[in-house]
């Protein structure tokens, strides 16, 4: 987000990039889910988040990285080679 011309890559350049720095991808784009455009294996995680607003998207995230980035025994990056999809708790 920090370049103006990023923001409006491609969603195949940014999945690219984000393989290419080894960082898990983030996003609330549920094209990423598509395994055919964007094989988890060549990624190094893809979490495509649901939220029904900021609030809710903050819970899912700081559930992420307490369950799955900060977890005891977890890597660097636990994700590569995976997508994740964030959907809200129903009691939340």
């Amino acid at each position: 987000m920090e370049h103006d011309d990023l923001r409006r890559a491609p969603d195949a350049e940014h999945f690219r990039r984000a393989a290419d720095l080894g960082r898990t991808l983030i996003t609330l784009d549920r094209d990423f889910l598509d395994d055919r455009r964007f094989p988890p294996e060549l990624g190094a995680g893809v979490v495509v988040c649901s939220a029904p607003d900021e609030a809710g998207l903050l819970r899912e995230l700081t559930r992420l990285d307490r369950d799955t980035f900060r977890s005891p025994g977890a890597t660097a990056l636990p994700l590569t080679g995976r997508k994740v999809a964030l959907v809200p708790d129903e009691g939340a």
